[in-house]
């Protein structure tokens, strides 16, 4: 039994935390839920000035053609993204937990791409990198003669989709390798040692050693990344900078401009199409935490 003594100094202490939270967290999303039933002009309006539109900013959503393919957009962009970015992790984690030299080193080079702006960085992908004429891809593949892919235009309509996956998932490795390295370092290295007196080579050590032990890791790291992808918005802004391309539109541009734009990608603004996007994107996040949840609850190892 807790010491009532003891209750209104505990009260004191969590009072602000929890004022806090239901201010800035929980009341803008209970009034983000009702406002996804409104329709409205601008974020500004009135409550009296608010139309009751049901489900019809969902029903808006659903018939809307750019929105659905903003939705499968960012679906690729986690699944295709997410590949590239825990296949490089795993590797550079592995490689960097082995004991090679110039660990340090090689971790903050790795992670350097995190410190940088993103603006800076999409920028530098643009055009020093995907630059048909002097870009580092163009020069390279001129260098060894594959004229073909020299010519690639990479900011085409055609191609800018897997240009900015491309670009952005080289940012986010080094991110999701730390998180591998945490986990790969509180694996006993008795069990390393066992497994090499009983004939075991790197590859079955990794397979049934490493990638076993880091399931709970790689749990928490879907979730994360299913949090970024969710979020993408500045690299789609930096692709396509004017009118968002179709390849490049996530639900993060769609709501903008749904509530501050107003031009050819959406032309009428409705405040509570954008509140029905965030509504749905909450949802999906929430439902792929629930799914992972579900898939590895089995799994978890401690130590």
């Amino acid at each position: 039994m807790l010491k009532k003594s003891r209750l209104p100094m505990i009260i004191i202490f969590l009072f602000p935390a929890i004022f806090l939270y239901g201010l800035i967290f929980f009341y803008p999303t209970i009034k983000t839920i009702i406002m996804s039933f409104f329709k409205m002009g601008s974020i500004s309006d009135k409550m009296s000035d608010w139309i009751f539109n049901g489900f019809g900013n969902y029903n808006n959503l659903l018939n809307s053609q750019l929105f659905m393919q903003s939705l499968k957009n960012i679906f690729f962009i986690w699944l295709i993204g997410g590949i590239i970015i825990f296949f490089f992790a795993i590797v550079f984690a592995v490689i960097l937990t082995s004991g090679v030299k110039l660990k340090s080193f090689f971790r903050s080079i790795i992670y350097l791409p995190n410190v940088v702006s993103a603006v800076a960085m999409a920028t530098m992908w643009i055009h020093y990198i995907y630059n048909s004429k002097y870009g580092l891809l163009k020069s390279i593949f001129s260098l060894f003669r594959m004229d073909k892919l020299a010519a690639i235009q990479w900011t085409s309509p055609n191609n800018i989709f897997m240009a900015l996956v491309i670009a952005y998932s080289f940012g986010m490795v080094g991110y999701f390798m730390l998180i591998f390295m945490a986990g790969i370092e509180r694996i006993p290295s008795d069990f390393y040692e066992a497994a090499t007196i009983d004939g075991a080579n790197v590859f079955q050590q990794f397979f049934y050693i490493t990638l076993p032990l880091l399931t709970d890791v790689i749990r928490t790291n879907i979730v994360l990344w299913t949090i970024n992808a969710i979020g993408f918005f500045v690299w789609s802004q930096l692709f396509s900078p004017l009118i968002p391309e179709p390849g490049t539109i996530t639900p993060m541009v769609y709501m903008y401009q749904e509530v501050f734009g107003g031009n050819t990608v959406v032309l009428e603004r409705n405040v509570g199409n954008g509140a029905a996007v965030g509504v749905i994107l909450t949802l999906i996040i929430v439902l792929s935490f629930i799914i992972t949840n579900i898939l590895f609850k089995d799994k978890k190892i401690e130590f």
